[in-house]
Order: structure tokens, then C-alpha cells, then sequence
């Protein structure tokens, strides 16, 4: 992973951000227990490193985690500057996924009272952290999702892009609430071709405990091919909490490799899934010296791994030519095989809106309405 446009101060942030986050023995902070220089990196940090850490750890969720570990190790070395800065940060992060957590408990329980069934998607991966707005999935009517919201929420309906409307989903504004409510209803996928995935997505829900609340999130299969079609399929980036995430469900032996290949060819994205595991795997590994452990059935259909991958803008970035376009033609080829026509055309529509979204943002500055 040397390949790299980068400014140099960035990705040395990001190195020792995954580093903190990605050592075996990250959690014990104790003198040998920590890989030589990681102490020097965290003791010498000045304010402006310590910043650029911050703001890294933000972009890509981990920031509780991150600076978690990092206080830990500042506290344990009698470091009252450092520690302060930590504990700053890590406060208002904490008094924003508060107010998060507790409109996002709301918004779940009015959905059950009105009798529709809600999972929440994507945004509780990233527990303690919590990403930069709130995603749930319905199978509800959308108007009486709308109804919903503004009568309970007082609620406002953001402007839908041409891709929101594709991927049949809205973005709600709450008063109270920074972080918008993206709600997707009945559909799933860069422009809403999932449609079997979808509609199993509520049956196959599992509960889990977040504080003081109780959520129905997806099945671990689940999961990781919502982050699959994501990260390979429509951003083309990771996230740090994409590995960290995906590596502590395979290390906590959550995932059923069996159903998850299953489930991910029946929506035509297995290779995909696979590559993704894949680059979660050789990213770990550079940083522990052993990647997660995948079934050889996994690793043989992955299409490429952590080597193409290159950190830029705050991301590890995904290649769009030839590799992402292969694994998009692969999917487009499944929708046709199996004749689901409709989802095919949704879906080869992506291209023309992705350069349409490209186009828009060297004319304007931004992709807004399009993507």
C-alpha cells in the first residue's frame, strides 16, 4: 500500500492512527506490550499532529476508539497536555453520539408503534464511534415514512439527488439532530437494484444493545454486503472503521462464510464481497503481521487485494479502472442472467450518473442533485 498522492503529514497520520487502532495488544498499553516507536510517535506528538490525528479519526470514525487508546497511553506516561487534548475531543464526540443515539432510539420505536418494521443500517458498525449521519432501512410505504417523520419529528425532507431517487431513499432533517436521517425503503444498492437482498434484509435482522437501547441491525452476512456495495460498488473508498469494523466481526467468528457467499451470489456481488474481504485482510496484516483468517474459498475468488489500494484525501482508495469496473460488470451480468431486467437497467445507469456527478464537480464544485 505505497502508492500514494497524499500529503505526507496526512498519511503519517493515518499510519499511526492505524496502528493504535490496529495492534494486537493496542489495548494494553504497558511498557514491551507496545511495537517499538509508537510510543515516541504518541509522547512526541505536537498540536498541530495532534489535530491532524483528530480530524483523520472524524473523517473515518474511530475517533472514540482511536482516542481511547491514545489517552490511555498519554495518561499512563504523566502526559497532562496531551491528555488534555484527548479528553477535550473526546468529550464533545461523546455528547454528540449521545444525542445521536438517543433520537435514533426515538425514530426506531415511532416506526414500531405505527406498526413498521425498521432496521437500523450501517451507522451502529462502528460502535462506541457513530458515523456522520443516521441510516435505517423500511420496507414501509415512503409517504407514510414522510407522514411519520414530520408528525413525530417535525421533520424536513431534504432535496433528493437523482441517485437518492434511484436508490429509493430520503434524507430527513430533524430539529435537534446535526446528523441527517438517510431512511432507504424496499430497495438497496448504488441505484436501488438490490431488490431480493432487500426484501430479506428484515427477516434475517438480528438485536443488538447499545447503551442503555436496544436495535435491530442486520444479520453479520448482511452487514458486510452492505459494505461492500458501499465501498466497492459506489464511493470506491474505505474507511479506517470499514477494516477496524470488518476485522473485529471475523475475529469474534460473526461471520457464516458459508451464508454470507450464498447470500452475496444470489445478489450477484460474491466477488466483490470477496475482494473486499480481501483488502480488509492485507490491510490488517500490515499492521499486525497477520491478516484475518478467511476461508480459502474467500481468497481464491477475490479479484485483487490491499496491494492496489492507495491512501488519498483522508481515504484508502479503492481503483476504479479496470478493477471496480470489473466486479460492476460482473453484477450487471448476474441482473441479466437471471433476467431481473428491471434492476438491470437501474443499474446500468450508474456510468452516466457517476460522470454526470464528475462533470458537475469540475464545472460547479460539487456533485449536488446528481450523486
Amino acid at each position: 500500500m505505497t502508492k500514494t498522492s497524499a500529503q505526507p503529514t496526512k498519511q503519517a497520520a493515518m499510519a499511526l492512527l492505524s496502528r493504535i487502532l490496529l495492534l494486537p495488544t493496542c489495548g494494553d498499553v504497558g511498557g514491551s506490550s507496545i511495537a517499538a516507536g509508537l510510543w515516541t510517535e504518541v509522547r512526541g506528538i505536537s498540536s498541530e499532529g495532534f489535530k491532524e490525528l483528530e480530524t483523520l479519526s472524524k473523517l473515518n470514525h474511530v475517533i472514540v476508539r482511536g482516542l481511547n487508546v491514545f489517552l490511555e497511553m498519554v495518561r499512563e506516561q504523566g502526559d497532562d497536555i496531551r491528555t488534555e487534548w484527548a479528553e477535550t475531543s473526546l468529550a464533545a464526540e461523546r455528547t454528540r453520539i449521545a444525542t445521536a443515539i438517543r433520537f435514533l432510539h426515538e425514530i426506531c420505536t415511532a416506526f414500531e408503534a405505527e406498526g413498521y418494521d425498521v432496521a437500523v443500517i450501517k451507522s451502529l458498525d462502528h460502535w462506541p464511534d457513530i458515523g456522520s449521519d443516521l441510516d435505517l432501512y423500511t420496507n414501509a410505504d415512503s409517504n407514510d415514512v414522510s407522514r411519520l417523520m414530520k408528525r413525530c419529528f417535525d421533520a424536513q425532507v431534504e432535496p433528493r439527488s437523482w441517485g437518492d431517487r434511484l436508490a429509493r431513499k430520503w434524507n430527513f432533517a430533524l430539529p435537534g439532530l446535526p446528523e441527517l436521517v438517510e431512511i432507504h425503503m424496499g430497495r438497496l444498492g448504488q441505484t436501488g437494484e438490490q431488490v431480493t437482498m432487500a426484501s430479506r434484509l428484515l427477516k434475517r435482522t438480528r438485536m443488538i444493545s447499545v447503551g442503555e437501547y436496544l436495535f435491530r441491525v442486520p444479520s453479520a452476512s448482511d452487514r458486510i454486503m452492505i459494505s461492500t456495495l458501499q465501498r466497492m460498488y459506489r464511493h470506491f473508498y474505505f474507511r479506517l472503521c470499514d477494516i477496524v469494523d470488518s476485522a473485529e466481526l471475523a475475529g469474534a467468528g460473526g461471520i457464516d462464510y458459508q451464508d454470507l457467499r450464498s447470500s452475496a451470489r444470489a445478489a450477484g456481488i460474491w466477488e466483490g464481497v470477496a475482494t473486499y474481504l480481501g483488502i480488509v485482510s492485507d490491510y490488517v496484516n500490515t499492521y499486525r503481521g497477520s491478516g484475518i483468517d478467511l476461508p480459502r474459498f474467500v481468497v481464491e475468488d477475490a479479484r485483487f487485494g490491499g496491494a492496489e489500494i492507495y491512501f488519498n484525501k483522508g481515504f484508502l482508495r479503492v481503483p476504479i479502472l479496470p478493477q471496480s469496473a470489473k466486479l460492476f460488470g460482473t453484477q450487471l451480468a448476474g441482473l441479466v442472467r437471471k433476467r431481473e431486467l428491471r434492476s438491470g437497467v437501474r443499474l446500468s445507469l450508474l456510468p452516466w450518473l457517476a460522470t454526470a456527478a464528475a462533470v458537475g464537480q469540475k464545472i460547479t464544485g460539487s456533485d449536488k442533485g446528481i450523486w
